[in-house]
């Protein structure tokens, strides 16, 4: 494998990162999962494995910032194909005079 195959690689892969397994006060123990990271990227949050009598589940998180913004862009992009479409064919009748 040369150098670029393991750049392109390491590029595109965003590896997977576990946090320490931290016990909380009920007996659960909570793992933090993160992906992303290397080359000046920042890891991103990705969710927690709790595991708590024996039982493990998975919360994932969830950015309310990154939703909020894709709700904008499709309410902007909406907005610019509505008014092409009322500047291309207005919905009123023609009142000019012939």
């Amino acid at each position: 494998m040369t150098i670029r195959d393991r750049l392109e690689q390491a590029i595109t892969e965003a590896p997977t990162v576990f946090g320490e397994p931290t016990d909380t006060a009920d007996g659960a123990t909570v793992i933090t999962v993160a992906r992303g990271g290397g080359f000046g990227r920042p890891a991103r949050p990705v969710g927690v494995f709790v595991i708590h009598e024996g039982r493990a589940h998975w919360s994932p998180a969830v950015d309310a910032n990154r939703i909020a913004q894709l709700g904008e862009w499709i309410g902007l992009l909406t907005g610019v194909i509505l008014a092409l479409a009322l500047l291309r064919r207005p919905p009123w009748p023609d009142l000019r005079r012939p």
